[in-house]
């Protein structure tokens, strides 16, 4: 007689349901993280929210600011460059590498995946799949960027796009999927986004 299954049924012996056993410890812990950094979030201050968010491993560049209530997952593999504002509200995943590049505008509310459920598989397990934003680019409210997308260089994404696969450097997007509606006229972007307004 088997004394443990999986979620699945599948029956397990006694390696296996200790290596389960810590995983689900693990994600404890996890999740004890990412409440406490939900509630750093919600403080007004940047400065205290940043030194938090390099704690727990967030690389931060030098003047990029992360407005209030943004989201994390897995924040050990995310990577943000120099001169980059993250807007309120804002999810970043990072279960697989997320990069966000120097000087790139991300607004309120949107949403970053690099880990999605594989619909087709027998035990709906998660894929995961690296997501990178270059530099100078500029991503509306409400956008959703889907796992294993690039943007490139000095992309624009429209407000509400769904992102499914990479963008061309100095494309504008926008639609659900999102597709490809113009170029930016600027070829040679070297603006700084300045001074995040203080309680927000």
């Amino acid at each position: 007689m088997t004394l443990f299954h999986d979620r699945m049924g599948k029956a397990l012996n006694l390696n296996q349901a200790i290596n389960k056993i810590l995983i689900r410890i693990d994600n404890i812990i996890l999740d004890l993280e990412l409440m406490l950094l939900r509630l750093i979030g919600s403080f007004p201050s940047h400065l205290v929210r940043i030194f938090f968010y390099k704690a727990t491993g967030i690389k931060i560049g030098q003047g990029s600011t992360i407005h209030m209530r943004c989201n994390f997952f897995y924040p050990r593999n995310i990577a943000i460059g120099s001169d980059t504002i993250i807007g309120d509200h804002a999810f970043l995943d990072g279960r697989d590498k997320l990069e966000i590049g120097n000087h790139v505008d991300i607004a309120s509310q949107v949403l970053i995946y690099n880990s999605q459920h594989d619909v087709n598989s027998a035990d709906f397990h998660a894929v995961t799949a690296k997501v990178k934003i270059e530099d100078y680019v500029f991503i509306g409210p409400r956008v959703i960027i889907l796992p294993g997308v690039t943007i490139g260089f000095g992309a624009v994404v429209a407000a509400g796009a769904v992102v499914t696969k990479n963008v061309p450097a100095l494309s504008v997007v926008a639609g659900v999927p999102a597709e490809k509606i113009g170029e930016r006229k600027n070829k040679n972007p070297r603006y700084r986004l300045g001074r995040a307004r203080l309680f927000q």
